[in-house]
C-alpha cells in the first residue's frame, strides 16, 4: 500500500526530529570528551559551531512535531544514549575518529535529506526550503570534518562503515515507531 503524501511528511519530520536531536547528542559527547580527557580548543571551538546549527534545525522540527500533532520516535531516549556514546567514543580515540564521526553522520544525512527533497510535493514548500537549508548546513559540517582530518583510511574505514550502518539503521527505526 502507498504511503500518502501526508503520511510521508509525518515520517520525514519524525525522522529529521531524532536525527537531529542525534546530532546534538554527539556533539555532546564530544565535548564531554574534550572538557574532561582531550585538550584541543580548536576542535572544540569547531564543534561548538556546528553543534549551534543542529540545535537549530532540531528546534524547527520540534516546533514542527507540536504543530503537527506528530508523535516523535519512542527510540529518542535510545538515541540519545547512543549519539552521547558515539561523540565520547570517537573523540577519545582522537581527532580523526572525531571528524570521522561527523564525517561518517553527515554523509548519510545528505543522502536522506536529498531523498526526501525530491520526494516532498509542493504543498511543503515551506518544510522542503528548510530541509534544503538544513542539508546545506550539515554539507558544510561534512567540509569541516574533512578539513580538520577526518579519514577513511586504515582501521577509519571499519568506523566509517559502522557509523553509516547505524546511522542508517537508526533512520528506518525512527520513521516507523
Amino acid at each position: 500500500m502507498k504511503k500518502t503524501n501526508k503520511e510521508k511528511v509525518k515520517e520525514f519530520i519524525r525522522v529529521d526530529h531524532a536525527g537531529e536531536r542525534g546530532a546534538i547528542k554527539i556533539y555532546e559527547g564530544q565535548l564531554l570528551a574534550l572538557n574532561t580527557f582531550v585538550k584541543d580548543e580548536n576542535l572544540k571551538k569547531k564543534i561548538e559551531e556546528m553543534k549551534i546549527h543542529e540545535k537549530e534545525h532540531c528546534e524547527y522540527f520540534e516546533n514542527e512535531i507540536k504543530k503537527r500533532n506528530i508523535k516523535p520516535t519512542k527510540f529518542l531516549p535510545l538515541w540519545d544514549l547512543l549519539g552521547v556514546g558515539l561523540g565520547f567514543g570517537s573523540t577519545m580515540l582522537g581527532k580523526k575518529a572525531a571528524m570521522l564521526c561527523t564525517a561518517s553522520v553527515e554523509e548519510v544525512i545528505d543522502e536522506h535529506y536529498l531523498n526526501q527533497i525530491n520526494e516532498l510535493e509542493n504543498d511543503e514548500k515551506k518544510l522542503k526550503e528548510k530541509i534544503i537549508k538544513f542539508r546545506e548546513d550539515e554539507l558544510h559540517h561534512k567540509d569541516i570534518a574533512y578539513k580538520e582530518g577526518a579519514t577513511k583510511k586504515g582501521m577509519y574505514s571499519i568506523l566509517d562503515k559502522l557509523i553509516k550502518t547505524g546511522s542508517k539503521i537508526a533512520i528506518n527505526i525512527s520513521e516507523k515507531i
